[in-house]
């Protein structure tokens, strides 16, 4: 376990990380005003679902792989990138529940967990950020391995609370949205192209290689 001091401070830490918008918020908040507050909720599950699996992956050495390897980051990158474009382009030709058209309302709460859920697996950042950072507050002399699963718990807890309020807000102003002609008409543009950008932008992003 953590001591008090270490536990305190990362948890600090991982709110003002929470607080500043990223692109995990981005996608989220998209998400909630296309399809509503509970969509936005199931995204946030599955965005922080993805996140236990980078905790695991530190706590079994796999994420030193993509911290010194400038291939596996490299292809872990341009998937995550490509997805989001997938994901954007879907929502322009509204062939996916993140168009939010009229059929707003999701066939399936488990693709839009799974949509989170694979947007966050494929970010290597994620994982580079659990090597970089949580070490950070890890005494090694007393066990690190149980040491980074608590701080990783404490990490999605966190981002649960946080990113969820995000949804919430989010959600409550594409219900308000939903009264205005051009953004019934328009959403789906909206979404696809911050999906887009966001795949882009993933792309674009500098790390191991570039």
């Amino acid at each position: 376990m953590p001591d008090s001091a270490a536990l305190i401070g990362f948890t600090a830490a991982a709110f003002v990380l929470f607080a500043v918008p990223g692109p995990a918020v981005l996608y989220i908040v998209t998400r909630s005003m296309a399809q509503g507050r509970r969509a936005g909720l199931v995204s946030v599950a599955g965005i922080h679902a993805g996140s236990l699996v980078h905790v695991a992956a530190a706590v079994a050495g796999l994420t030193t792989l993509l911290a010194t390897s400038a291939t596996a980051f490299r292809v872990v990158k341009w998937a995550g990138a490509g997805y989001l474009v997938y994901l954007g382009v879907r929502a322009w030709l509204g062939t996916d529940e993140a168009a939010g058209g009229d059929e707003a309302v999701p066939r399936s709460m488990r693709k839009v967990f799974a949509q989170g859920f694979v947007v966050t697996l494929l970010n290597p950042k994620v994982a580079v950020f659990f090597l970089a950072f949580v070490p950070q507050f890890v005494d090694p002399a007393a066990g690190s391995a149980t040491q980074v699963l608590v701080l990783g718990a404490v990490f999605v807890g966190l981002g649960l609370v946080m990113d969820g309020l995000y949804a919430l807000a989010a959600g409550t102003a594409g219900d308000r949205l939903q009264r205005a002609g051009w953004w019934r008409a328009g959403r789906r543009w909206v979404s696809g192209s911050i999906y887009l950008a966001l795949g882009v932008a993933a792309a674009l992003a500098g790390g191991r290689g570039d």
